[in-house]
């Protein structure tokens, strides 16, 4: 892939999309005051429609909404026609004979209030920021997480596994299509909490390389909008499988405060990852325990940074030139006061490494 403005963060900060806010304009100001070099748009999960497995399932053959409730309703009468329109809809995208944001793939202003607050206020911005990042449910989460009527995974349904990631991929183009009016350097991420459980007996019979085709799929659709892509994962999980390098990953985005050991394992892979351009977003701001929050000095996160680097043995100058500082997951979860402390943490951390380690 080709960028026009080569993407070289030097451990800027950036955030995982969720706040616990009840305003939009409220959260999406108050991104803006802490990270306002690689900004994100607001999810905020207080409201149903903009929940992990709710905010992109918006028209999708055979979807059902019941309150919180929501499922794929594959034995409707209407289920076949539907899927039909889908694909029908979608080939016309892909074709040219539509465009995105006259589809059903385009992100609506009921589940996306906090994507079209953002873009307004960039676009009323007097300089842009460095970069804009926005994020879409990954399609391993969706289609493990989201069933049939039945109680089946969504995964196990082969037309159900072509649409969603098929569907994905252009839900995905069209974020980075309205981010690319306002920057050359647009990041758009996948979430896959998901995949902390890839591999166990809930999971049986979904092979690794089945996984890496539905990322692909969705990687090289947004990499046709000169967009980077990165997944996120707030647990562990086999990192082997993102760091292969057979996967057109951008970005590697983990839970460094949480899982750090269990990162470094894979050494090696994070090695060749690293030497052949890939960026690694170290999640080193809790957000999980109160107590971790209020008590992590910047000392103790310093440390854990400068371990990593010790262990990976690459030079400073490449590992923090290819990082991206970020807390460890989302603030969704948290009361209002924590969440902006782990903002002002993040940009706190990350100044202090640009200023203190970075020599470039």
């Amino acid at each position: 892939m080709e960028n026009k403005a080569p993407f070289v963060p030097e451990a800027r900060a950036t955030l995982i999309g969720s706040l616990p806010h009840l305003d939009h304009e409220e959260a999406q100001d108050l991104v803006l005051r802490y990270i306002p070099e690689i900004p994100i748009w607001v999810q905020l999960p207080h409201y149903p429609e903009e929940r992990l497995l709710t905010q992109f399932v918006e028209g999708f053959p055979g979807v059902v909404q019941q309150k919180d409730k929501i499922f794929f309703d594959t034995d409707s009468p209407r289920f076949e026609e539907d899927l039909l329109a889908f694909f029908e809809e979608y080939l016309e995208v892909k074709e040219g004979g539509r465009s995105l944001e006259d589809s059903r793939f385009a992100l609506s202003h009921g589940h996306g209030k906090g994507f079209y607050c953002f873009l307004a206020k960039v676009e009323a911005m007097a300089s842009r920021p460095f970069a804009l990042k926005g994020q879409i449910t990954g399609p391993f989460t969706m289609l493990t997480g989201l069933k049939e009527k039945s109680g089946k995974m969504a995964y196990y349904n082969p037309q159900l596994k072509e649409a969603i990631c098929q569907g994905l991929a252009l839900k995905a183009a069209f974020q980075a299509e309205q981010l690319r009016k306002f920057t050359d350097r647009a990041i758009l991420f996948l979430d896959e909490p998901a995949l902390a459980g890839f591999g166990s007996s809930q999971m049986v019979g979904i092979k690794r390389e089945d996984v890496q085709q539905d990322l692909k799929i969705i990687m090289e659709e947004i990499h046709t909008r000169d967009t980077l892509c990165g997944v996120h994962v707030c647990a562990n999980t086999e990192w082997s499988l993102l760091l292969d390098p057979e996967i057109p990953l951008d970005i590697v985005s983990f839970d460094a405060f949480g899982f750090m050991d269990k990162f470094l394992i894979y050494k090696e892979e994070i090695r060749s990852f690293i030497e052949r351009g890939g960026i690694v977003a170290w999640g080193l701001i809790p957000t999980q325990r109160t107590d971790d929050i209020r008590k992590i000095s910047m000392d103790e996160m310093l440390q854990r940074f400068s371990r990593a680097k010790d262990v990976l043995g690459i030079p400073e100058e490449q590992l923090i030139g290819q990082a991206l500082i970020t807390p460890s997951c989302g603030t969704g979860l948290l009361e209002k006061d924590l969440a902006q402390k782990v903002l002002e943490l993040t940009a706190r951390l990350s100044e202090t490494i640009r200023t203190e380690m970075f020599k470039g």
